[in-house]
């Protein structure tokens, strides 16, 4: 379950049934990511998705209500099938709610893989309000139970 560390990062881990490299390539692929991504409800359109060091991933979060949420990644670390870091906003330079992610892919073998995660925000002020008004560790929980879901047919 995800929860809160210090004042400016939410933390979560989750171990998978299925091969690290599995579980890096349904995190990383856009044919993939479609299916899962986001919290229930929601549906993910890509306009682009590059990942490697450098690289952008643009995408539209549809929410069940009807709104649109723009969002932006871009990838500064790409270890497969071990690591990436990434910084995550909503296309708009220097926006509030900025956040830097770190995503570890740890093989537990017998095809299992712990998935670390850490977003850190800027400041808890940001942390708090994305917490608040978003819903981010509820929604980071269920977006990771979707994910755990699609990895279960595969």
């Amino acid at each position: 379950m995800p929860s809160l560390k210090n004042d400016r990062a939410i933390v979560a881990e989750r171990v998978f049934k299925a091969p690290r490299e599995l579980v890096f390539k349904v995190w990383t692929d856009p044919q993939h990511i479609s299916k899962w991504w986001g919290p229930n409800g929601f549906t993910t359109t890509s306009q682009i998705m590059d990942v490697r060091p450098g690289g952008v991933w643009i995408f539209t979060m549809h929410g069940p209500d009807g709104v649109d949420y723009p969002n932006r990644i871009v990838y500064s670390e790409i270890v497969p099938p071990e690591k990436i870091v990434y910084t995550h906003d909503s296309g708009v330079d220097d926006a509030p709610g900025q956040f830097q992610v770190t995503l570890l892919f740890t093989d537990e073998g017998k095809n299992k893989t712990k998935l670390s995660i850490e977003m850190l925000f800027r400041s808890a002020a940001e942390r708090d309000e994305v917490v608040e008004k978003y819903g981010a560790i509820e929604g980071l929980n269920q977006t990771l139970s979707r994910f755990e879901e699609l990895l279960s047919t595969m």
